[in-house]
């Protein structure tokens, strides 16, 4: 068995990888994030995430921030739009002191004022930051469309509006309704025993009693296809095309993922990288993306090019879309696609910070880890059938955003 499993009386499940290693990483991820905001919290979240650092009821802001990094180790956060995660690196003997702290400032922050008010100049300056770059910008105003009247389509940061006016309460009171421990995951990969490992999350988690979440997320409304192009005066165009996918449970979920590493993944053979940027020399970059959420997902394709060149561009994407959907994958083809995901996936568990954040979501949403053995499987077992069918499927009536 890969990971040790163990369940703490208090609902949070800890899981285990050990490794023979001088470093230990360790997280606790929460089933919360932007999409479980009401009306009155767009981007609290996020700003929570932020907030845990700045006080607890046994430690000032500088404490929290010095506790592992003067030992040589290092404690960070993200928030997504369905959850929110804190990790740690240390080396082997101080992961007690990382567990501590993580509990400590999941459990016991305090949201001062004071703290606060000056995070929120810090979150305002990083949503100017954002607000500089196009094509982050544009996958949010995309998402935002494409979940229109739902809270799984807002920015995560927030607005500039929203955040100016969450006090400490405000924080608070998001935490308290959202973090709760049945729906936590606790993980570590390190040179620890399964009974050391046992004793710790029982030391720093087990007593740890928070109410059950009281809300339930909403389903989004039906989709409907949009072709939207806005003036931004940005040097280049940027676009993205695409729309509602697959969820966690799907059982398409896999074919989809091979599906996008074909087209535009991170290998420069990707189909539309060979087209649009080797062969045409039309733009710098493009990729495609498939994110599932609980209850439904995204897959889209994003380019930036030349403004007189954004027509040519999408005419050829929809051309290998087209072929996608109307001819099958040769053996050849499909086999040498199934290799390369499988590899990439390969090198990328061997980054064992983020194989450990991996990890800890999938038990969070299955309340399992597969196999790399059990994924290689369910991508070999991919027919040219089935890269046909979800073709037609997933890129069928999409929707369009162009900043020209």
């Amino acid at each position: 068995m890969e990971f040790f499993k163990h369940v703490l009386s208090n609902g949070i499940r800890c899981i285990h990888k050990r490794v023979k290693s001088p470093v230990t990483y360790c997280s606790l991820t929460i089933n919360a994030g932007s999409r479980d905001e009401t009306d009155k919290e767009f981007g609290a979240a996020h700003f929570a995430e932020h907030a845990l650092f700045k006080g607890t009821t046994h430690r000032k802001a500088h404490h929290i921030n010095s506790r592992l990094e003067k030992l040589g180790g290092d404690l960070n956060a993200f928030t997504t739009k369905e959850e929110t995660a804190v990790h740690a690196t240390t080396l082997k003997g101080d992961f007690p002191k990382a567990a501590e702290l993580i509990s400590d400032i999941v459990f016991d922050s305090t949201y001062p004022e004071k703290e606060i008010e000056k995070e929120r100049d810090v979150i305002i300056d990083e949503i100017n930051s954002y607000k500089d770059s196009p094509p982050d910008m544009i996958y949010d105003e995309f998402e935002d469309m494409l979940f229109s009247g739902s809270e799984l389509g807002h920015n995560i940061l927030g607005t500039k509006a929203s955040v100016s006016k969450f006090m400490g309460n405000d924080i608070r009171n998001f935490t308290n309704r959202c973090y709760n421990t049945e729906n936590m995951v606790f993980a570590v990969s390190g040179n620890l025993s399964e009974a050391n490992f046992v004793k710790y999350t029982e030391r720093f988690f087990g007593d740890r009693y928070t109410i059950g979440r009281s809300t339930a997320r909403r389903t989004p409304a039906e989709y409907k296809p949009f072709n939207k192009t806005y003036n931004k005066h940005t040097h280049q165009a940027h676009c993205i095309l695409g729309g509602r996918a697959y969820d966690h449970n799907h059982p398409k979920r896999v074919v989809l993922s091979l599906l996008t590493n074909m087209l535009g993944g991170p290998a420069a053979n990707s189909m539309l990288n060979l087209l649009l940027r080797e062969k045409n020399a039309l733009t710098y970059g493009i990729d495609a993306s498939y994110t599932p959420y609980s209850d439904s997902g995204v897959a889209s394709i994003y380019f930036g090019t030349d403004k007189d060149k954004v027509e040519k561009c999408l005419s050829l994407i929809e051309s290998v879309l087209n072929k996608l959907k109307t001819v099958q994958l040769t053996t050849r083809q499909l086999s040498v696609a199934k290799k390369q995901l499988i590899g990439q996936l390969s090198i990328s568990m061997d980054n064992r910070e983020g194989y450990m954040l991996s990890a800890a979501k999938s038990y969070m949403i299955y309340d399992d880890v597969d196999s790399p053995a059990e994924i290689y499987r369910k991508i070999e077992a991919i027919s040219a059938q089935d890269i046909l069918d979800t073709a037609n499927e997933i890129f069928a009536d999409m929707s369009y955003l162009i900043y020209n």
